[in-house]
């Protein structure tokens, strides 16, 4: 089932679980890109697959989307963006029982992995689509300052043609990261995960069994 929710401080759609399901408890606060919104092709996938599974899943707007239609977020306002990520999850946290997970594409999952670094204990695990390493063509200016200061279990899903970072750029930076990571590469595929069209149940279980090998430590 899915149902739109709008208040003043979280727009976005809720994928529930059918009522068979609910038993796993488990939540997933997803986002998006900076040229998207949260109805993203790729998004909707893992948030409808993602449902089959027994988790529920919120998708919602970040706070730059949600003041305009169309245009990138500004480094201004990165702050507010991070602040959407976390009343998201707080909202999520309403409705399931469970861990809970968060992240995003691209500039989502990047601003999700800053939040966790600042609060660990905000999610269980992170799921970074697309994960903007550096802008294309400019691999000096990484994005992993936070890196090391993250101590919340992660999972990358990276396309082997992405402009903003190569699947060995990827690797030599999760090595910067202390929580358990890992990398799930998509053959053949861009910046956009072939627009969702990827296989979304197993990146579910991946992402599951990177959060059970975490806490088994």
């Amino acid at each position: 089932m899915v149902r739109r929710i709008e208040t003043e401080s979280v727009s976005g759609f809720i994928h529930e679980p059918e009522e068979i399901l609910k038993a796993t408890g488990a939540g997933l606060a997803l986002t998006h890109g900076a040229g998207a919104n949260c109805e993203a092709a790729l998004l909707t996938t893992v948030a409808e697959t993602f449902a089959a599974y027994g988790m529920t899943v919120l998708r919602f707007d970040l706070a730059f989307r949600r003041k305009r239609h169309f245009g990138p977020p500004h480094p201004s306002n990165a702050a507010a963006d991070r602040e959407s990520i976390r009343v998201a999850i707080a909202a999520l946290r309403s409705t399931v029982a469970g861990p809970i997970y968060t992240g995003g594409h691209s500039y989502g999952g990047r601003q999700a992995t800053m939040l966790a670094a600042e609060e660990p204990e905000i999610a269980t695990g992170l799921l970074l689509f697309s994960y903007p390493l550096h802008p294309p063509n400019k691999p000096e200016q990484l994005r992993t300052a936070h890196f090391p200061s993250l101590r919340t279990p992660g999972l990358f899903v990276h396309g082997d043609a992405d402009p903003f970072g190569s699947p060995e750029e990827m690797r030599a930076a999760l090595e910067l990261i202390p929580a358990p990571t890992r990398l799930i590469t998509i053959e053949r595929a861009g910046h956009d995960l072939r627009k969702g069209r990827i296989d979304a149940a197993a990146v579910l279980a991946a992402l599951l069994e990177t959060a059970r090998s975490a806490h088994a430590l």
